[in-house]
């Protein structure tokens, strides 16, 4: 088996890269959660300590991730609470060490908002009708776009192709082409909403909650999108439940950017595609290390019926949303 790209990252080698941006690594090391890419807090002599992103090789290429640096900086020059990479000398943020970009971080502690209270969701509502104010001013040219194709079709073909056990493989093909189908559907006939920059991971733990206020973080997914992209996942609960905290995330954006309440009948359709695209995220990284053990159950059969009655649910849900959305055309919900 051959090694991965990431068996590299020795405590060594993170130290030589750290200097090589004419800083003093004390050797002071803590590996942080990450998946996709390796994040760790450095020692630095004489000063605080950092946090070191090393991206993935290979995943984001040179302009994308350039891109994202941009996208923070202009959120940080509208004022608002983003924790963006630092520039070690100069304007330049993305380094480069031995096929390894990096970016550095300031060390930022805090917790996760706790949205029961509802003075947090307000903030997060202003929060994103700030971000998406400013996203709104332009467009990503070289991170791609949210879409049914790369999230749902080549995800299904991933899976079926290699991962779905054969006992199960019927049974799955035959739910995710019809999911697949309205997945189309609904894509196709959300065509005049105007998608926008997205975040693309707005969920909690991409949040700090610190001197009572929220510092976002984490813009590696940043994609074109549709604005509910960035809201969907703060709902929580039952229905009642979810639709109180739209009512208080979408009164207090509004405050700052208008929201087209058509996109409520996309919520599913980005659900969806959430859920197919992790799989496949999954099983893209299997050679990585650090996902057998973090996901032990991926290869189980369990796993497999359970995204089948996953998918089943969905394809309801979808069916509900395309009804509502072309029932609704050129409607507020």
């Amino acid at each position: 088996m051959s090694a991965h790209p990431f068996d590299r990252l020795t405590p060594e080698f993170i130290c030589d890269a750290i200097d090589s941006l004419g800083l003093r690594c004390d050797a002071r090391l803590s590996a942080l959660n990450s998946f996709e890419n390796r994040v760790y807090q450095v020692g630095i002599e004489d000063d605080k300590p950092l946090i070191a992103k090393f991206y993935r090789p290979q995943r984001w290429s040179l302009a994308q991730i350039q891109e994202e640096h941009q996208f923070t900086a202009e959120l940080l020059a509208a004022e608002l609470d983003v924790i963006a990479p630092l520039a070690v000398s100069g304007k330049q943020t993305l380094y480069e060490y031995q096929g390894f970009h990096i970016a550095l971080f300031p060390r930022f502690g805090g917790s996760p908002p706790d949205i029961e209270q509802e003075q947090n969701l307000e903030v997060l509502g202003r929060l994103l009708g700030r971000l998406h104010a400013v996203a709104r001013s332009d467009t990503f040219v070289h991170r791609p776009a949210i879409r049914c194709r790369s999230y749902a079709q080549e995800s299904i073909e991933l899976l079926l192709e290699n991962w779905v056990p054969g006992d199960l493989h019927a049974s799955y093909r035959s739910i995710a082409e019809d999911v697949l189908t309205l997945l189309q559907q609904l894509e196709a006939s959300a065509d005049h909403l105007r998608p926008l920059r997205s975040h693309g991971d707005f969920h909690l733990g991409n949040m700090i909650h610190r001197d009572q206020r929220i510092h976002m973080l984490d813009f590696d997914d940043a994609r074109t999108a549709h604005a509910i992209q960035d809201i969907w996942m703060l709902l929580s609960g039952e229905q009642d439940d979810m639709d109180r905290q739209l009512d208080v995330l979408i009164r207090n954006y509004e405050l700052f950017h208008d929201f087209d309440w058509r996109e409520i009948h996309l919520v599913e359709y980005y659900r969806t595609l959430r859920i197919l695209h992790h799989s496949a995220w999954i099983a893209s990284r299997w050679d990585d290390p650090a996902f057998p053990l973090a996901f032990p159950w991926f290869n189980s059969g369990g796993y497999w019926s359970q995204q089948i009655l996953t998918l089943r649910e969905q394809l309801y849900a979808l069916q509900q949303s395309y009804s509502a959305m072309s029932g609704n055309a050129g409607q507020n919900y």
